[in-house]
């Protein structure tokens, strides 16, 4: 195994863990402790982690952002659930926006099925994605490039969203909150999620559970600017709150 699949191996373990041990990791990948030690060091450096004796943990600051390709490995069953249960409510025919989450990323998959989709995004891997479809018209925002989320942000992208409706909207984020509302780790990204909400006649949230309660840096909507919640699963409280709300969670 490469170091920088390693590397990032152990990321995947620490989002899911929040926490991991040199020796555990040595064993795991048959190398030694101070080859285990290095890569902490890296990802330290890089500010994904924070060092402690014996081991890490991930550095849980509210403007953390892994890197996509880490991200598209993480929850991958949760997110194939929401892919699924969203692709049962868009209709072929429909125009969308799609966000550069990795959650969106396994969406654009599913909705290869569709037709007649017009598909808008500022996600580099969902453009390449959908590139080769026939049955569906895909847009590029425009925009700067983030390298770390493949996405392109920017007045550019959100001009470009000023100039288009479509039916329907679909963000990801890394949290929601009952008070804080719907939020991102990256202003820039928040911004470009905001603009797809204001084009669009529903709105979609997929989130997988594990961010539901967590607060992010950068604020998108309040969660009454979604008509529609796609998660793998919901506590009864949350239930409550989107009856309470009228927000249909699927």
């Amino acid at each position: 195994m490469l170091p920088i699949e390693r590397k990032n191996q152990i990321l995947e373990i620490l989002k899911k863990n929040k926490s991991v041990s040199v020796s555990i990791l040595s064993e795991k990948y048959n190398v030694t402790e101070e080859t285990i030690r290095r890569d902490l060091e890296k990802l330290e450096q890089e500010g994904f982690v924070q060092k402690i004796y014996g081991g890490a943990i991930l550095n849980q600051t509210i403007k953390s952002d892994l890197p996509f390709k880490i991200r598209e490995q993480i929850q991958k069953e949760e997110k194939l659930i929401i892919a699924k249960k969203i692709c049962e409510i868009i209709q072929d025919g429909d125009s969308l926006t799609l966000d550069s989450s990795s959650t969106s990323f396994v969406i654009a998959k599913k909705l290869k099925q569709k037709k007649k989709l017009t598909i808008i995004t500022n996600s580099v891997e969902i453009l390449l994605e959908l590139s080769d479809c026939k049955n569906i018209t895909v847009f590029s925002t425009g925009g700067l490039l983030r390298e770390s989320s493949l996405s392109l942000v920017g007045k550019a992208a959100d001009n470009m969203l000023k100039q288009f409706n479509v039916d329907k909207t679909i963000i990801s984020c890394k949290g929601m909150d009952k008070i804080k509302g719907v939020t991102d780790s990256n202003e820039l990204e928040a911004e470009v999620k905001q603009s797809m909400i204001n084009c669009a006649a529903k709105s979609i949230l997929a989130i997988d559970s594990s961010k539901f309660n967590q607060i992010s840096f950068a604020k998108i909507a309040d969660i009454s600017a979604f008509n529609i919640i796609a998660s793998d699963k919901y506590e009864d409280t949350w239930l409550e709150y989107f009856k309470k709300n009228n927000i249909l969670p699927i």
